[in-house]
């Protein structure tokens, strides 16, 4: 019987089943369930449901696939390139990209036409397959500043700024595994309005170099500085800061202590900015912190700030126990920037030609080249060596281990870096230990425990003489026998 013989005959019996008597039920189901092969439940569950509509629901057509494989590769492509931003930015992305992706790729007018139509819905779902998420355990350096406190007041409220200049500052600490000596740090700079961020590495936490660094990021910023809110750490509460923030009239104000979600901007650009760049390797010599500067200052600042978009909060509406954000459409700090009347348009003219000039893939390569270079400069005094470090990254991408090194943890360790144990327990570990009877107990001490030892048996557990009494079975006791089983 087909489905409309089955919709039809059901559509017949439905209301005689359910004007009929209970007995009569039982035939009317039984029938049913004969002649259109249906399971007793289910046909209980029809019989009993809502009545049949006028036309027998049809199986659902699967939507015809609109995207091909080549629209997503070429997505792909520029989600890698950017640093693996989420569906809305990376839409409002492909229209700045376009003129380098006609460059290098052969699109044709539906293909690209394909690119610009995409929603960001549809590229969650046609990149899910790519998308890869690496959790790791971030770890602060900063000790609390006492110094000034009274004099730096704290701001209580958010931001609402409608000019750049008002900016947050945090440093990020490239220390490792261990915060022994002296390492370096990122100084990182994100402006409230406009999203731009700029960011520098110094050696140490010393309130001098720090101050040197901002000095030198004020003086690389589009615009002038008006406002600075930090941490309560002491790199930034101290007479150097203090100081300069006064001679040039800016607005210094700090957070409330333990409180990151009054510095929510820069925490967010500490991870998008700095982690996902350089990891939780260790940099502790002169020599990486000019690369990572030289990184900071050209190809990284020229990435994020021109060709990077990013969103902003508009406002939050409380739809009844849920929050509800509102975003406004993504744009890179460069375009926000030029919105500003108290920029100078000099310095935006120059930015807007070599966002002109540069083309975003190569500027990805020779990120990625820099990057490669810098990691060679990592410290591994107090990290993992070079080898478990390809291993871990091997195993991050799914890569099995060498066949012929079946045991990496068994390498043996450089120098400097104290072995751990594995972390492998055998079952019989977990064993409790032997407890034995009180009348087996008062054998034992008098045939195998020597005078000086009678006072280890504690709580009725015993070591090595009860595996001696097992190799000798000529000195067991009657009361062992009995409890061994005979």
């Amino acid at each position: 019987m087909g489905r409309q013989s089955k919709w039809e005959y059901f559509r017949a019996i439905y209301e005689r089943y359910r004007k009929a008597s209970r007995e009569m039920k039982h035939q009317i189901l039984d029938e049913f369930c004969r002649v259109c092969d249906y399971n007793r439940k289910y046909a209980i569950r029809k019989l009993k449901g809502p009545a049949p509509e006028d036309r027998p629901q049809g199986r659902r057509r699967p939507r015809r696939l609109v995207y091909g494989p080549q629209v997503v590769s070429l997505l792909r492509e520029v989600w890698e390139a950017a640093g693996y931003p989420w569906s809305v930015r990376l839409q409002a992305m492909v229209p700045l990209w376009m003129p380098w992706m006609r460059k290098r790729f052969r699109l044709t007018a539906r293909i690209e036409q394909q690119l610009l139509a995409i929603s960001p819905r549809q590229i969650d779902r046609r990149l899910a397959a790519h998308k890869r998420k690496h959790k790791r355990r971030l770890y602060g350096r900063t000790k609390p500043g006492t110094l000034l406190k009274h004099h730096i007041p704290i701001r209580t409220q958010a931001w609402d700024v409608q000019q750049p200049g008002f900016v947050e500052v945090d440093l990020v600490s490239h220390s490792g595994s261990s915060e022994q000596g002296e390492y370096a740090h990122s100084l990182n700079v994100t402006d409230i309005h406009s999203g731009w961020v700029e960011t520098r590495a110094v050696l140490g936490k010393g309130q001098t170099g720090v101050r040197e660094a901002l000095d030198e990021i004020s003086s690389a910023l589009p615009f002038p500085l008006r406002g600075l809110d930090s941490d309560n750490g002491s790199e930034f509460i101290n007479h150097h800061l203090w100081g300069y923030c006064q001679e040039r009239q800016i607005q210094f104000t700090r957070g409330r202590p333990y409180k990151k979600d009054d510095n929510a901007h820069i925490e967010q650009k500490n991870w998008t900015h700095v982690r996902k760049l350089l990891g939780w390797a260790r940099y502790d010599t002169e020599a990486a912190v000019a690369a990572i500067n030289d990184l900071y200052r050209q190809e990284w600042s020229w990435m994020m700030n021109l060709y990077q978009p990013s969103v902003k909060l508009l406002r939050k509406v409380r739809v009844g126990s849920r929050l509800r954000r509102h975003y406004d459409w993504p744009q890179t700090p460069l375009d926000r920037l030029r919105a500003c009347p108290s920029v100078n348009q000099e310095r935006l003219q120059a930015l807007e030609q070599l966002r002109e000039r540069l083309d975003p893939f190569e500027l990805s390569r020779r990120i990625d080249r820099k990057v490669e270079r810098i990691e060679k400069l990592a410290s591994r005094r107090y990290g993992r060596s070079a080898e478990q470090e390809e291993e871990g990254r091997r195993n991050r991408r799914g890569a099995p281990v060498d066949a012929a090194d079946p045991a990496p943890r068994d390498r043996a360790a450089p120098t400097g870096i104290r072995r751990r144990r594995s972390s492998v327990t055998f079952s019989m570990t977990r064993r409790s230990a032997l407890r034995l009877p009180s009348d087996m107990l008062i054998w034992l001490d008098r045939r195998l425990t020597p005078p000086n030892r009678i006072s280890r048996l504690r709580g009725g557990h015993y070591g090595g003489s009860v595996a001696a009494v097992r190799r000798d079975p000529r000195r067991r006791c009657p009361a062992a026998s009995s409890t061994s089983g005979g």
